[in-house]
């Protein structure tokens, strides 16, 4: 599904966009997401398609606020049920049983908000958004509110629902753990896509240093281009020369950006052979379930995300010396230019 949406107030927006599957909109906070939803779902008046001209009672949407605005006094299965209020009471007792039972929730249809988790309340807010068979969900920050193992069963609902309805969901959130499952993922900063692409190649090619921040490549420095010989060039930065991807726009002299993801900074002794080496001394560890975030001070400041196996070995603790590798594969170039809004030709 296309999407294009233009408005002034209460964010300017001039956005177009591709639904697929489950889609994520990312962006940072103030860039319009929630804005953008509620143009599509016709609650601000904007330009746009589809649905341009429809009210909002009228338009084939789904559509979940981020606190899900359950009404208090009434029960699971009355929520879903609300929007129903064309159908006789028998057909919209029916089929919000119906949508409790698509999320796994029909054996709670009697309980009330209050007496239910934060996860079972977004679950009966996205049946309430399922109820009239809409062809197309649109969920704003819908796990926000929630902790990581009630994320992932929500995330595994949604999945379930987009796969077996058919039905595309387009989800506002700043939340990476989202957006690194969606199917499709579009970056909205400052009213405009920057990006938009599977969500592994985002990940691997951000656009911008806008983009970059946004999904966790946190390692980004400045450098000039010393020499191409292609497949490989090599890039002078404060820690020394590093040898990267020939990419088609480089050229010599030119100012970069390189990046590297924290969980991609190999510790030497387990890395292949490579010349992209550099020494540092690590700070600030801090552990994360099954990993050790660090950051090593050098010549730059790596932020480092190792397995905790890894570094319990290796006896890893503040202030030890070490020296890391930065395989060429895994190095980002954006061009200098790109660095706030349009995409780089990488």
């Amino acid at each position: 599904m296309e999407i294009a949406y233009t408005l002034e107030r209460p964010t300017r927006i001039n956005a177009r966009l591709t639904v697929r599957g489950l889609t994520v909109l990312l962006g940072p906070s103030g860039s319009g997401k929630t804005t953008l939803l509620k143009a599509i779902a016709g609650l601000l008046p904007a330009r746009g398609h589809p649905y341009a001209g429809l009210p909002p009672e009228r338009r084939p949407v789904g559509y979940m606020p981020q606190h899900y605005a359950l009404f208090p006094h009434l029960t699971a299965l009355e929520n879903v049920a609300f929007p129903l209020a064309h159908l006789p009471k028998s057909q919209r007792q029916a089929r919000a049983l119906e949508r409790l039972e698509q999320v796994g929730l029909a054996a709670l249809a009697e309980r009330y908000p209050h007496e239910l988790s934060g996860g079972q309340q977004q679950r009966v807010a996205l049946a309430r958004a399922l109820a009239r068979e809409p062809e197309l969900l649109l969920l704003d920050e819908p796990t926000s509110a929630l902790d990581l193992p009630t994320r992932e069963e929500v995330l595994t609902h949604l999945l379930q629902v987009v796969h077996t309805t058919g039905i595309p969901a387009l989800v506002a959130t700043h939340d990476p753990f989202l957006a690194q499952a969606s199917h499709h993922l579009a970056v909205l900063v400052q009213g405009r896509i920057v990006q938009e692409g599977p969500a592994e190649e985002v990940y691997a090619r951000p656009a911008t240093l806008t983009v970059a921040r946004l999904v966790g490549m946190t390692n980004l420095f400045p450098a000039r281009v010393r020499s191409i010989t292609p497949p490989w060039a090599w890039i002078d930065t404060p820690a020394g020369p590093l040898q990267v991807a020939a990419l088609p726009w480089l050229t010599p002299g030119q100012t970069v950006y390189w990046g590297i993801r924290p969980e991609e900074v190999q510790v030497a002794p387990f890395a292949s052979p490579t010349p992209n080496r550099l020494r540092g001394r690590l700070a600030h560890l801090t552990r994360q379930g099954l990993f050790i975030k660090a950051r090593l001070d050098g010549a730059v400041e790596l932020e480092l995300l190792l397995p905790r196996r890894a570094a319990d070995h290796l006896h890893l603790t503040p202030g030890t010396e070490l020296e890391v590798t930065l395989e060429p594969r895994y190095i980002h170039l954006l061009p200098s230019d790109f660095s706030s809004g349009a995409p780089s030709s990488s």
